[in-house]
């Protein structure tokens, strides 16, 4: 079904698409709010946090600060890792792996 000059080329191709991928990822930007917006934290496509906003009213109730932050965080990790399955099935569906037309 696939000589090795195939398989070369698929795998160059796979590669090279991956290689693309880890760069959008890394330009991307999410930014997730908790509490109505007194928490917003965004991170970058790698899963870096690269801003960090807390309301004032929240700093006298460090109960309700570790539960949004925590609820933040959990958001910021599920949406950046969302995103990169969302960009692996887009890279698959983009190539043409079977030699179809």
């Amino acid at each position: 079904m696939f000589g090795n000059m195939d398989l070369n080329a698929l795998f160059s191709e796979v590669n090279k698409k991956a290689k693309e991928i880890q760069e959008d990822s890394s330009n991307k930007e999410f930014t997730i709010k908790s509490g109505g917006g007194l928490i917003k934290l965004t991170v970058n496509g790698k899963g870096e946090a690269v801003d960090l906003s807390i309301d004032d009213s929240l700093l006298e109730d460090k109960d309700s600060l570790q539960i949004l932050l925590l609820s933040c965080i959990s958001d910021a990790y599920k949406m950046v890792e969302d995103s990169k399955k969302s960009m692996a099935l887009e890279m698959l569906g983009g190539m043409n792996i079977f030699g179809q037309k």
